[in-house]
C-alpha cells in the first residue's frame, strides 16, 4: 500500500471546527484522540492510499503543504499569500474557495492623518502581521517603509507611538472605529481555501477529494425551494426561481396548477419566497441541501 495522504488542518480554533465538519461532511470521517498529530480517515474507496489528517498551526500549512509534508490542506488564502520559502512565494495549487472565513487585508492610517495616497508612506513605520505582503504592496506603489513585525494585535500600535499605520485583516470595521483609524487600501480579499502541493503523489485522490468537497461547499449556499403556483403565473414564477439548469415543473391533481422544486441562493431566500407570494404561489417551502453534485 503507497503512502498515506496527508491532509492538514488547523488543530485548534474556530477554523479547526469548520475544517473538521467540512471534511466529515464530505464524507471524510475521523476521529482525533485527545491531543494527537495524526488521526486515520475511513477509508473512501478500496483499492486506494490511505488519509491521515495531521493537525497543525494554521499559518504552517502553506509552508508544509509547499515542502510535500502534506499533501493538501486547508488554511486561510491570506496565509498562503504572506508563505516564503527562501524568500520566494511558495509553489502551491489553490484547488477550492471553501466559502468562509472571508476578511480584507487593509492599509490603516489615524483619522486625522495627512496621508492621502499609499506612496505617502514612504519612510513611515507600519505594523503587521503580513510583512512580505505588506513590502510587495508597497514596492508596487514606489513607497519604502519599516515594517514592525508583530504576530498579535496590531490596530494599538499607533496609539503606543510604535507605527504610523498598520496593515491588517479587517471584517466590520468595528475595531477600526474604536480605535480611530480609517482604511488607506484594501491590499486584497482572502477567504478559507483547499490548497494542493502540485507535485503530490496522490494526484487522482486529491481530484477526488475536492470533488467531495466542492459538492459540500456548493451546497452549504444553496437551499430546495418547493411551492404550487397557478399556471398562469407559472412563467413569472420560473423567471424568479430559474433553478441551477431549470426547475422541476410537475402538474398537481388541482386542475391548472403545478408543484415547482429549484434551487436557490440560500441568501437570497427571504426575498423570493415574498415574490413568490405575490406571484400567488401556496405552500412554499424551504428545505436546506447538506450535499450535492452538479
Amino acid at each position: 500500500m503507497a503512502n498515506p495522504l496527508r491532509i492538514g488542518i488547523p488543530s485548534k480554533g474556530r477554523l479547526a471546527e469548520l475544517a473538521g465538519d467540512l471534511l466529515k461532511d464530505a464524507g471524510l470521517k475521523f476521529r482525533r484522540q485527545d491531543r494527537a498529530l495524526f488521526a486515520r480517515v475511513k477509508a473512501i474507496a478500496d483499492n486506494q492510499p490511505e488519509i491521515d489528517i495531521t493537525f497543525l498551526r494554521t499559518d504552517d500549512i502553506p509552508v508544509l503543504c509547499a515542502e510535500g509534508a502534506i499533501d493538501m490542506g486547508i488554511t486561510g488564502s491570506d496565509l498562503v499569500a504572506e508563505s516564503r520559502i527562501d524568500g520566494k512565494p511558495v509553489e502551491l495549487t489553490e484547488r477550492l474557495k471553501l466559502g468562509v472565513g472571508g476578511c480584507r487585508l487593509a492599509v490603516c492610517v489615524p483619522d486625522n492623518s495627512p496621508v492621502i495616497e499609499p506612496k505617502d508612506l514612504n519612510g513611515d513605520r507600519i505594523a503587521t502581521s503580513f510583512p512580505n505582503v505588506t513590502r510587495t504592496y508597497l514596492n508596487e506603489h514606489g513607497a519604502t517603509a519599516h515594517c514592525v513585525e508583530l504576530t498579535g494585535s496590531v490596530e494599538v500600535m499607533i496609539a503606543l507611538g510604535v507605527a504610523d499605520a498598520i496593515v491588517d485583516l479587517v471584517e466590520t470595521g468595528s475595531t477600526l472605529a474604536a480605535n480611530r483609524l480609517r482604511i488607506l487600501d484594501e491590499i486584497g480579499k482572502y477567504e478559507t481555501v483547499l490548497i494542493q502541493n502540485p507535485r503530490t503523489a496522490h494526484a487522482e485522490l486529491c481530484d477526488r477529494i475536492t470533488r467531495r468537497l466542492e459538492g459540500v461547499v456548493i451546497a452549504r449556499s444553496y437551499s430546495l425551494l418547493e411551492y404550487n403556483i397557478a399556471e398562469e403565473n407559472l412563467p413569472a414564477a420560473e423567471k424568479v426561481t430559474p433553478g441551477f439548469s431549470s426547475p422541476t415543473i410537475n402538474k398537481l391533481e388541482k386542475q391548472g396548477w403545478f408543484a415547482v422544486r429549484a434551487m436557490v441562493k440560500r441568501g437570497e431566500v427571504i426575498g423570493i419566497m415574498e415574490r413568490l407570494e405575490e406571484l400567488g404561489a401556496e405552500a412554499i417551502l424551504e428545505t436546506s441541501i447538506s450535499n450535492c453534485r452538479l
